[in-house]
């Protein structure tokens, strides 16, 4: 008898090549273990536009944020952030990536953190949309808002020494001005062409 050609086409080929990677892809990420945990305690170089100050973290008040901090950290996630919110007496905030193919990458949130630590003046915490929605984003306390406490907001760490006076001369002009969403969808060219005089994050590093 005679057998047709059983050769693959390559159409065929790439459909069969395709099932092999997902099938190994799914195989990766369901026996990949999840990251170490973050050191109990550790410290954060901020060098910004204005100076420089560091963030000592305290695992326990907040281990679910403090973990994912340490990975956004050891990947660059916050150099060559803009502060694009600065509200006197109460917050400056950041935490938007200036490249938005970076933001996407971070775009599933984190559980919330039982509150153990108040909010007072040089602490730090996620900035949130509701309950369970914690990302990338950061704030800085820069008086007592303990009031945020109720809300949910966990402090993971404080200021050192002197640090917060740094904080106060990030340039305040522009309050709420910048637009999450176009920073989000643009990147820095946004701020930069909107926005001269806003301040930003250099480098953000983990320190002995």
């Amino acid at each position: 008898r005679v057998h047709g050609d059983s050769t693959l086409t390559s159409s065929q080929m790439q459909a069969v090549l395709l099932a092999a990677v997902l099938a190994l892809a799914a195989v990766a990420s369901a026996t990949s273990p999840p990251p170490p945990p973050s050191p109990d305690t550790w410290n954060v170089l901020f060098n910004t536009t204005a100076g420089s100050f560091t963030v000592q973290v305290t695992r326990a008040w907040a281990p679910i944020g403090a973990d994912h901090l340490y990975q956004l950290i050891n990947s660059a996630f916050y150099d060559a952030n803009g502060v694009f919110r600065c509200v006197p007496n109460f917050v400056v905030q950041f935490g938007i990536s200036g490249v938005p193919a970076i933001n996407k990458q971070w775009t599933t949130p984190i559980k919330d953190d039982p509150v153990v630590q108040s909010n007072v003046a040089g602490t730090l915490a996620y900035a949130s949309a509701g309950p369970n929605t914690r990302t990338t984003q950061l704030f800085i306390n820069l008086a007592d808002n303990s009031g945020l406490d109720s809300q949910g907001f966990a402090p993971f760490g404080a200021i050192q020494g002197n640090g917060l006076a740094t904080v106060l001369d990030f340039y305040f002009g522009y309050g709420q001005q910048p637009s999450q969403e176009k920073l989000t969808n643009i990147g820095n060219t946004y701020l930069h062409n909107n926005f001269p005089k806003l301040s930003y994050l250099n480098t953000v590093t983990i320190v002995e």
